[in-house]
């Protein structure tokens, strides 16, 4: 009884349930309800007809996770292979621990952890494809526009096919976190990433300083442009990270919302010195 009823109503009372003018009251009910999936009958049978004889609305939804194994084996304390969260965050970083857990498989389903893997995710697409992006684009705006961001040019097909793509994630992201997709969503911003990867290449502005300043000038802002919207939509998923990301790109701690990104930063915005965001992970010397 008081595992799956008293406890059940842990989460009405902790709204306030049964003062209708509690302060967190208006947060129920809960738009999306996140269990395991073991405890999947609790929370989507017994839970909902709990709530609907007190007269109370259910969740708007219930989604379960799946199971965590560890290098293909189930956790288990005899083999003496579980992990604690804990311990990952102080060898990996806690943003880059929270990008593995949701790039790594899809949510509800069962997936491996493996410590390769981790670091695999952490230097192929944080250090490298992103934080690589970032600090080269931020490190050719230091040098040569005074540290500051640059106006926009008028605007090539290249530029264009790139801004778009990236003017695109806030409404697909959107589709794709309402279904947790999360995956799914981290995919999408990386097909931008790499993207920025080759314009950046194509266009080669630290080329340009000596031949087209205003050009360079131009893709420069493209880029700060396009990292703008990535770090913006990786807040939910990188937090610490994408917050120091949009620092050193000029951005107001107030206008980091989504419908911010309609609003253009104003030209010859002062930026900060540049600096990694995403160190490499190197495994330790045995």
């Amino acid at each position: 009884m008081y595992v799956w009823l008293d406890a059940l109503n842990n989460y009405v009372t902790a709204c306030g349930f049964p003062d209708p003018d509690a302060p967190l009251w208006p947060f129920w009910p809960a738009d999306v309800h996140f269990v395991g999936k073991e405890i999947t009958r609790f929370h989507a049978v017994y839970w909902p007809a709990f709530l609907m004889s007190a007269g109370l609305p259910p969740p708007r939804r219930v989604s379960a996770n799946g199971w965590w194994v560890v290098e293909g084996e189930k956790m288990s304390k005899s083999l003496g292979n579980v992990i604690d969260a804990r311990d990952l965050v102080e060898t990996y970083g806690l943003d880059q621990l929270r990008y593995y857990l949701l790039r790594e498989k899809p949510f509800g389903g069962d997936g491996s952890i493996t410590y390769k893997g981790i670091a695999t995710r952490i230097n192929v697409e944080l250090a490298n494809d992103l934080g690589n992006l970032a600090q080269r684009s931020l490190s050719l705006i230091a040098r040569n526009c005074d540290a500051k961001l640059p106006g926009r040019g008028p605007a090539t097909e290249d530029d264009a096919e790139l801004l778009a793509a990236a003017a695109a994630l806030a409404a697909l992201l959107r589709e794709r976190l309402d279904r947790q997709l999360f995956h799914e969503a981290l995919e999408d911003v990386w097909k931008v990433v790499r993207a920025a990867n080759g314009y950046i290449d194509r266009q080669a502005p630290w080329a340009l300083r000596r031949t087209d300043p205003a050009r360079m000038a131009a893709v420069l802002r493209v880029l700060a442009d396009t990292l703008r919207v990535i770090a913006t939509v990786l807040q939910p998923f990188m937090a610490d990270s994408m917050g120091r990301m949009l620092d050193q790109l000029g951005v107001p701690a107030n206008a980091r919302q989504l419908a911010d990104l309609a609003t253009a930063l104003p030209d010859s915005t002062a930026l900060p010195a540049p600096h990694g965001v995403f160190p490499r992970y190197v495994e330790p010397a045995a």
